[in-house]
């Protein structure tokens, strides 16, 4: 970790986390931001910023602290790694951006699974193809096999909201492949009916990722109310 108040240079993880803690920290919740929707933020702008570059971030709880993960690889061609080193920045203690209650998140995702099955069945757009057929393959291989997917003395409802909005998200990445320009198209074959998919899947992904943030940060949430 670098960056980290009273250090001078980058420390590994668990000194950096005994010093978070020794700065206040009393937790750390989990942000999921993409443009225009800073889902887990609480600013500043500039902290926000390189938070949605990297596509998520960790705030402290207790302490006025962010951490941003830059990822980069390492080694000679053929032979590299990945290295993460988490970046600390000064972060606004305010509360996060558009997270919701576990119960609000089960509820809006069963609502937003619905209305998308129908949308998409009614035009017909649901992903095909080999990449959508191959990702259907290993979502259901993934699903067969099971997973822990949260760490224990995490609440149940936590666990179900996170499993439930995993699985709408592969839905959504099966429905919505990624091809030559960002999209496969699937069985939307005119202008029309790709901007309709494109409508009826926004909302449910963004459904998925406020939920996967409730979920992540349910044991947080559980400790300042007092019933952990």
């Amino acid at each position: 970790m670098a960056g980290l108040p009273g250090e001078s240079g980058p420390v590994g993880l668990t000194l950096a986390l005994g010093r978070l803690r020794a700065l206040g920290a009393k937790g750390l919740r989990v942000a999921l931001p993409i443009a225009g929707h800073p889902l887990g933020l609480s600013g500043p702008p500039e902290f926000n910023a390189h938070a949605l570059e990297a596509g998520e971030a960790v705030i402290a709880t207790g302490a006025a602290l962010g951490l941003v993960p830059e990822v980069s690889a390492a080694g000679p061609e053929g032979d590299q790694h990945i290295e993460v080193v988490w970046r600390c920045q000064s972060v606004r203690e305010a509360p996060p951006a558009d997270v919701p209650s576990l119960g609000e998140a089960e509820r809006e995702l069963a609502e937003a699974l619905r209305d998308a099955t129908e949308v998409l069945s009614r035009l017909n757009v649901a992903g095909s193809g080999p990449a959508a057929e191959a990702a259907l393959e290993a979502y259901r291989a993934r699903a067969e096999r099971g997973r822990e997917v949260l760490a224990p003395g995490y609440p149940p409802r936590a666990i179900r909201v996170l499993e439930l909005a995993q699985r709408v998200g592969a839905l959504v990445d099966i429905a919505y492949m990624a091809g030559g320009d960002g999209r496969e198209h699937g069985g939307a074959v005119s202008a029309s009916e790709i901007t309709a998919r494109a409508e009826a899947l926004r909302p449910v992904e963004r459904t998925s990722r406020r939920a996967q943030v409730a979920a992540y940060n349910a044991y947080v949430e559980e400790r300042e109310r007092g019933g952990l």
